[in-house]
């Protein structure tokens, strides 16, 4: 059994806080092995909360994807709720005034983009700022903490969904990550991190014992954690990624898109650990909502194997050889932007290379050689065997 962060610091936080009031950065997904929430674990062992931070999806984990969220007051226990993803995505120091220490406690999911590891760096901007001690207690990666794969992110296109230049697929833990961002950029931040018990690198989230809760209502499921590197590519594009349906990130369709045709092309590939069943389904949110589209799903056979990065690449290529007429890359909502998936792989070059047909294979190369190289440099930082 994995014992997180969590509960080594609910069990020892006289130690680390001395009675300081605490600003705590959390989401609906931080619970305790036996599903309590990780702000009842804190108040039920009297730490004293002061202030309540939440990231995007709000606290509570009520919010969509991508809606800016308010600020509140959390009605059960009546403390402040501080929107990060908003009008502001750092704590000010003025809603850092009665905050002695910031603890960070969220369930990441080992992608880049997805957006709990900028809100980490933001927060821990501004605990260097403000001068408080900050506590990250660690969480599996649920993808496992091994594999690496993805471009890291060139000059000109950081953004929110692509914050630190890692790999899409970065494999750290979340303590881990807060100890790269603190060595690599160089903060003078007073920074620790609760390490967990038992865990090993090569561990996917079921293998822990712990209990999943949905991250958003895009991901639901496990499952959907393992496929979300590659298949979150569909975002920067006019295909559905199945957002309003049972399956969001799991299954890839459009209105235009035979679904038989495109799975038998993809299965053709035989990429590893992965097949394409056809799927037809109707989206009841976000693009091509209401309209009949005809896709895939993708089914992962072995896991250990499964690349999701590359087949995401794959997935993209295929349909747009399929109607290149009507396959689209979206532009993002903000004038002179790049390209939305410009900013989801952190490279112009995957974009360039798709309107050019060349080779999967071929622009999977051109990063390996980087990633290689990130596994040395993220070496310090690891807590892990």
């Amino acid at each position: 059994m994995i014992e997180i962060g969590l509960q080594t610091f609910a069990r020892e936080h006289e130690t680390y806080l001395r009675g300081r009031r605490v600003g705590f950065v959390s989401h609906a997904a931080a619970v305790a092995p036996d599903f309590s929430h990780a702000l009842d674990v804190l108040l039920q062992r009297n730490v004293r909360v002061t202030a309540l931070f939440g990231p995007e999806h709000g606290f509570d984990g009520a919010g969509a994807d991508a809606l800016a969220m308010d600020d509140a007051t959390d009605a059960r226990t009546g403390l402040p709720v501080y929107s990060l993803y908003g009008a502001a995505k750092e704590p000010s120091a003025q809603r850092l005034e009665n905050v002695d220490a910031l603890v960070f406690d969220m369930q990441d999911i080992g992608a880049r983009f997805y957006t709990f590891i900028s809100t980490l760096d933001y927060v821990m901007r501004a605990a260097e700022r403000a001068q408080k001690e900050i506590f990250v207690l660690d969480r599996p990666n649920p993808i496992n903490g091994a594999q690496v794969e993805g471009p890291l992110v060139e000059r000109g296109l950081e953004s929110f969904i692509s914050h630190l230049s890692v790999p899409i697929r970065h494999g750290f833990t979340t303590g881990e990550l807060a100890r790269f961002i603190a060595r690599t950029k160089k903060m003078n931040v007073a920074l620790t991190v609760i390490p967990m018990q038992g865990w090993r690198r090569a561990l996917y989230f079921d293998e822990t014992g712990l209990p999943w809760i949905p991250l958003s209502p895009g991901m639901p499921r496990f499952e959907t954690t393992l496929v979300y590197p590659g298949t979150c590519l569909v975002e920067g594009t006019n295909l559905s990624e199945g957002r309003g349906t049972a399956l969001p990130f799991e299954i890839v369709g459009a209105p235009w898109l035979d679904g038989y045709a495109l799975a038998q092309t993809l299965n053709r590939l035989a990429l590893r650990g992965v097949r394409f069943r056809p799927h037809t389904f109707i989206p009841t949110d976000s693009k091509h909502r209401g309209v009949k589209c005809g896709g895939v799903q993708v089914h992962v056979t072995a896991r250990e194997l499964f690349a999701p990065v590359e087949t995401g690449m794959h997935l993209l290529a295929a349909c747009r050889a399929q109607n290149p007429e009507r396959f689209q890359f979206l532009e993002t909502s903000w004038e002179g932007t790049p390209p939305h998936l410009d900013l989801l792989t952190g490279t112009a070059r995957v974009r360039e290379g798709l309107e050019q047909e060349r080779a999967v294979a071929e622009m999977v190369k051109e990063w390996q050689t980087t990633t290689r190289e990130f596994l040395e440099t993220r070496a310090p930082d690891l807590l892990y065997a």
